[in-house]
């Protein structure tokens, strides 16, 4: 009995050798240890797997007489029929006849099977990856068997790798049911990857030990305990487990056993394909695409082959191959699923492209995520850290890095994103490989960068006591002593790197630091031999080539040749070569550009600018830095400084911080931040945070004068007063009290105004340019205040006096000449916005002109003079200012936009258009532009236009869809063409934008109360009254949110109130509305809006004729580009007005006025068609609705009606058909549409 039990034990040891064989897919195993067991025990069972691993190599006819020789023993008949189905049907030509035969015979075998019979059956299938079905098999034997213990244990490995965790979660238990009676290696194992799928490594360890000490000569177990070790990251103990397994593991060269193995598998792409990876490893790449190539041959469809030389394409920088490539893999990615390593070299065929850094940045993110999410779920074991792939995640990293600043942030300011990412692909890498140096080496460079220099240093160190003679980690301990004024320290590390690598000399990085250890420790003239000899060096001047050193042992980024130019620049001005410096900048800029360092080179060339005093060029160039770009912090921190301490603007000022407040949090920047807000028009913020500061320092003029500036724009006057007052008294009268009385005026307080004024003048002589500077804006506001109070002679005497004043500051201080005619300029400007306001033009024109005089060249007088000339309907005279301005400043937006404007006055669109391709060509994302365009091709009558820009806009960001600006502008487009609906869903992704929120919100409101763009006094059908209903009330909910920063503003918003009750059609409401219409009108001249809805009000109350007499009142007005919308809806209403009376003549000429201003304008041209129709002139009207049909975008069924019918009448009678068609698609059940035109049409034509 015990001889029996331990022969059943062998055989089922040998069973469990033979499944994992099975498992691991090593059918050359599964032969020779079948045979051996064969031998053995002469049991059928090992002639069947001898069967089954002659079968899995293809070998089908061997296999099948293997088979047949066994088929009618009973314990294996019932899996060998079954295996003898599998093979006939991997045949090439499968006998159907044959499989049929076979399966009678295994449906009849089942019936009588043996219960090892049936558990034989169910390993079959189990090995065959059908768990279900082996399950049913393994259940039915264990229940004839009354729970036979190999039933349950086979049963626990069909649970546990089912792929379903519902039932291995159950695993275990059948398991341990399996121990109870002895230990047996099939449950051990089994257990031992029970509880490593449960991720319980130590469980699954101790398990695994105990079946080496039963079983020491189950391989198997060895190799389980080194996956373990690994997985529990223990590095020492799984060496220790290797070489147990194979001692000579150590001195197996990996580039060997591949090559090995392909010589005895000839035919094997996959080795061909890692011999080609293991080349390039080593750095031979002719060999390694040789390699792909054989592999492709014997494998077409080879993906990984074709990556493998792409991959060498692109080192041997063949980009345009490389490019074909991968255009191709990128077509087929959904089929073969997204691949990192494809991500990858997409992203450095970008970076050697120079693709937009954002778009390489956002592939090696994709890469990186990818890759990861392969390892999803995943033990930690052989197959995770194969699939990990560090070498491969090191290469990702290092593109990261080639997009990252060199040098670290400065104090306060983040690292750029991508070393965030670097750091976290690192901080894995390198706690689960840490013996990987390069790894530790690239943690300790990102954190450097990053700014974390203690961090840095640590990892540095660590790198360094692992190998000592790493250069490259010398070299950046050198750097990081140098950040830390550690001289003497950075020389030292210098040495040391020299020592071990004398190829270092080799790196600019190395003559880099020590030329700026000798330009701190005084030795100029020595720093600039050493970045001489730098320049020199192979790989730093790229010239459009390779970075790369000829010996190609030392690879060379922009990031790493950059400095050295400009350190060179910056020594050779420190030195007083100009020249030499200006030279070495420009050999820069050509080196650099389209590479992200281009940027740094921007930067330090704005510097040089500046230097030589011209600010504007330094401004030029640092604008082109965009905010996705690593740079953008210092060149908005250097913007703000050009703006506060060269250009004085700080207007400009405070709009650099607004971005960069959030990053850099700071008592300095929360007060440009208050300015921001301001600027932006949201003072209750700014007020908020000024207060904040004022509590600290209450005694701050400066901070009451802010606070109270933002108190005026929110309307709250009084308290104004007071902060202004009280900082009065802190002596910091010179700039406070302008500030004062400019509020008093506004608040009309002309008396105490000029008291305030004349208190800050009556001093006695100065001769301080400030004082004169105060002087002259005191008397430029008390001249307006007097002209306010009809002093005219006094308001004269006072520009006088200010005259003089000015004089003298050119007289006494000549260097303070190009400020004052500045100054001069300025006040003029103001006094001429001054009498632009009251509507004296003449004088205002005046002014400006004197403006000019004192500044020919600034632009903004220039704009002003030019907008007033367009508002007086000078277009020559604008024209010309535009062009002047155009000359000196051609990417000029606003002139740019103005020409537009007059282009589109003088009717020629094609120049117009050209004017805003221009900007849009420079800046496919610069929307304020496109919503002028969109609105301008509107009326030129060419809306189809318009998707061609929006898609220009789309292709330059990614984001586009996403950015406010975008929806506003997509809406604005839907909204004109007829598609109030999709339009407003735009309007309302722009709703919260601070810059585009209230115009979108203004457009919601007029969608809601008029949608369909109809005259409000028309009646409602009552299946759309609730509708409407439920629109206004949505109305009313975004009025809300409006927040006028103007007086002009807060009418609009007053008018929009009203449009609400209007809406209601409700007559006590409308008399309401009319009422505050009424009221608007009386206080503001000509007031175009005021004036439209109080003649709307008219209608609705069926009072027709004065409703007319205010749009004859409109009619009658310059038309303005201003209120151009209210201009075309007066018109239009009172174009119904006279056809509903019959005055069909007065109605077109109204009508063609619309036309002239809006060549898209869908009601005129339907009214046109109207009139046409009532003079009997068909094909006239059919005419003018084919306009109305196009440009309501054929959505209109009304319209749609009328153009059939006038088809019809016009003998058009296929044209008749085809509108009826598109109606009746678009509204099935249209009334009369079918039998009084689609009909009679269909029947005219048979005729």
């Amino acid at each position: 009995m015990e001889l029996s039990k331990k022969h059943n034990s062998n055989i089922s040891d040998h069973i469990a050798l033979i499944y994992y064989y099975c498992h691991e897919k090593y059918f050359n195993h599964v032969l020779n240890a079948a045979a051996t067991a064969q031998r053995k025990f002469n049991d059928p069972i090992f002639s069947f797997f001898h069967a089954y691993g002659t079968l899995m190599q293809d070998q089908i006819p061997e296999a099948i007489h293997e088979l047949e020789t066994i088929k009618d023993r009973r314990d294996v008949s019932l899996c060998t029929f079954m295996a003898l189905v599998y093979a006939e049907k991997k045949r090439p030509n499968p006998d159907r006849d044959v499989i049929q035969e076979l399966d009678a015979k295994v449906k009849e075998d089942r019936k009588s099977a043996t219960p090892k019979g049936l558990y034989y059956a169910g390993m079959f299938l189990w090995l065959l990856g059908r768990n279900d079905k082996a399950r049913e098999y393994v259940e039915r034997m264990i229940k004839i068997s009354n729970g036979s213990r190999e039933g349950i244990i086979l049963k626990g490995w069909i649970d546990l790798t089912s792929g379903k965790d519902s039932y291995a979660k159950k695993a275990g238990k059948y398991f341990d049911e399996g121990l109870r009676e002895k230990a047996e290696v099939f449950s051990l194992m089994g257990k031992a990857h029970y509880y490593e799928y449960r991720q319980n490594y130590s469980g699954a360890l101790e398990t695994v030990n105990q079946v080496i000490v039963s079983f020491p000569g189950f391989l198997p177990a060895f190799i389980k305990k080194m996956t373990l070790l690994l997985a529990l990251q223990d590095w020492e103990q799984t060496i220790d487990a290797a070489q147990s397994i194979h001692p000579d593991l150590h001195f197996i060269n990996t580039h060997n056993m591949v090559d090995r193995a392909f010589s005895q598998a000839q035919g094997d792409s996959d080795l061909a394909t890692e011999l080609g990876y293991q080349l390039v490893l080593l750095g031979r790449i002719k060999e390694a695409l040789k390699w792909y190539k054989t592999a492709m041959t014997l494998d077409e469809t080879s993906v990984s082959a074709l990556t493998g030389i792409i991959r060498c394409q692109l080192i041997e920088g063949r980009l345009e191959d490389a490019e074909q490539q991968l255009e191709f893999l990128t077509e087929i990615q959904q089929s073969i699923g997204k691949s990192g390593e494809l991500l990858y070299l997409r992203a450095v065929l970008g970076v050697k492209k120079r693709r937009p850094q954002d778009e390489v940045t956002n592939l090696l993110n994709d890469a990186v995520d990818t890759h990861f999410s392969a390892l999803q779920g995943l033990p930690l074991g052989v197959d995770y850290f194969e699939k990990l792939n560090p070498d491969f995640l090191l290469e990702i990293v290092k593109e990261y890095i080639g997009l990252c600043p060199a040098k670290p942030p400065a104090q306060g300011q983040p690292p750029a994103p991508q070393l965030q990412q670097c750091a976290s692909v690192l901080e894995t890498v390198v706690k689960i490989v840490p013996g990987l140096i390069q790894g530790v080496f690239l943690l300790a460079k990102v954190r450097f960068q990053s700014g974390d220099i203690d961090s840095a240093q640590s990892s540095l160190q660590h790198c360094l006591d692992q190998c000592p003679s790493h250069a490259e980690a010398h070299l950046l301990m050198a750097q990081i002593h140098l950040s830390q004024g550690n001289f003497k320290l950075s020389s030292q590390s210098l040495e040391l790197c020299l020592s071990h690598n004398f190829e270092v000399r080799e790196h600019p990085m190395y003559h880099l630091i020590k030329a700026q250890t000798q330009k701190k420790t005084g030795q100029l003239q020595e720093a600039i031999q050493t970045l001489q000899i730098a320049m020199m060096l192979p790989g730093v001047r790229r010239l459009g080539g390779s970075a790369k050193s000829k010996n190609k042992k030392v690879e060379l980024s922009p990031a790493d040749c950059v400095p050295v130019f400009l350190e060179l620049a910056e020594a050779l001005w420190l030195n007083g070569e100009q020249h030499e410096a200006a030279k070495v900048m420009q050999d820069a800029i050509n080196e650099f550009s389209g590479t992200p360092e281009e940027l740094c080179v921007t930067i330090a060339n704005a510097d040089l600018a500046l230097l030589r005093g011209d600010t504007e060029l330094a401004l030029s160039m640092l604008r082109n830095i965009t905010p996705e770009q690593p740079y953008y912090i210092q060149a908005k921190e250097k913007m703000a400084d050009i703006y506060l301490n060269h250009r004085k603007e700080k207007r400009l000022y405070a709009s650099c911080y607004r971005e960069l407040v959030e990053k850099l949090p700071s008592p300095h920047t929360y007060l440009l931040l208050g300015d921001a807000y301001v600027n932006i028009q949201e003072p209750e913020k700014a007020i908020e945070i000024y207060e904040q500061a004022l509590k600290k320092n209450p005694k701050d003029g400066a901070l009451a004068s802010k606070i109270g500036k933002a108190l005026v724009k929110t309307h709250n006057y009084t308290k104004a007063i007071t902060y202004y007052e009280a900082a009065l008294k802190t002596e910091q009268q010179n700039f406070l009290c302008y500030d004062l009385a400019e509020l008093l005026m506004k608040m009309r307080q002309y008396e105490r105004c000029e008291k305030v004024l004349q208190d800050a003048l009556a001093h006695d002589p100065v001769n301080e340019l400030s004082a004169l500077t105060n002087d002259c804006r005191y008397l430029v506001l008390l001249a307006k205040i007097q002209g306010k109070v009809d002093k005219n002679d006094d308001a004269l005497l006072s520009l006088d006096v200010q005259a003089k004043v000015l004089k003298r500051v050119q007289l006494e201080q000549p260097d303070a000449v190009p400020a004052q005619k500045q100054l001069a300029a300025e006040i003029c400007a103001e006094i001429a916005k001054h009498y632009t306001s009251i509507r004296g033009y003449e004088r205002a024109v005046k002014f400006y002109k004197e403006a000019l005089v004192y500044c020919e060249s600034d632009s903004k007088v220039m704009l002003e003079l030019a907008r007033l000339y367009l508002s007086l309907d000078d277009v020559d005279g604008c024209q010309q200012q535009c062009s002047v301005l155009l000359k000196s400043d051609l990417v000029n937006e606003d002139a740019t936009l103005m020409m537009a404007d007059l282009m589109f006055r003088k009717q020629d669109y094609e120049q117009a258009v050209f004017h805003f391709q221009q900007l849009l060509e420079r800046k496919p994302d610069n929307y304020p532009t496109l919503s002028r365009l969109i609105d301008l091709l509107r009326r030129a009558g060419k809306p189809e236009e318009v998707p061609r820009f929006l898609e220009m806009a789309e292709k330059h960001s990614s984001r586009a869809k996403f950015d406010p600006g975008f929806n506003y502008c997509k809406g604005l487009y839907l909204w004109y063409t007829g598609e109030p609906n999709d339009g407003l869903r735009h309007f309302n992704k722009a709703r919260k934008d601070n810059e585009w929120g209230q115009n979108a919100v203004y457009n919601m409101i007029e969608i809601c109360l008029n949608p369909d763009n109809d005259t409000m006094v028309t009646g409602s059908k009552s299946n759309k009254q609730e509708s409407e209903q439920l629109a206004v009330r949505t109305a009313e909910k975004l009025l809300k949110e409006l927040k006028p920063q103007t007086a002009s503003g807060h009418i609009q918003l007053r008018i929009l109130e009203n449009y609400c009750f209007l809406a209601t059609k409700q007559k006590a409401n409308v008399e309401k509305a009319l009422n505050v219409f009424t009221e608007i009108a009386n206080n503001e001249k000509d007031h175009v809006p005021a004036l439209l809805a109080m003649a709307t009000a008219y209608m609705i109350l069926k009072q027709t004729p004065r409703a007319r007499n205010q749009l004859k009142r409109i009619a009658k007005m310059n038309w303005s580009i201003v209120d151009a919308d209210e201009f075309e809806k007066s018109w239009l209403l009172l174009a119904d007005i006279y056809i509903q009376s019959g005055k069909y003549d007065m109605a077109s000429d109204l009508l063609k006025r619309c036309l002239r201003h809006n060549k898209s304008c869908c009601k005129a041209y339907e009214y046109m068609g109207y009139i046409m129709e009532k003079e009997q002139a068909f094909r006239d009207a059919a005419l003018n609705y084919e306009m109305a049909w196009k440009y309501g975008n054929q959505t209109n069924p009304t319209i749609g009606y009328k153009l059939a019918f006038n088809y019809l009448k016009a003998k058009r009678y296929v044209d008749a058909i085809d509108v009826c068609h598109k109606v009746l698609d678009a509204h099935p059940n249209y009334p009369r549409m079918r039998k009084d035109i689609l009909d009679k049409a269909r029947a005219a034509l048979r005729s």
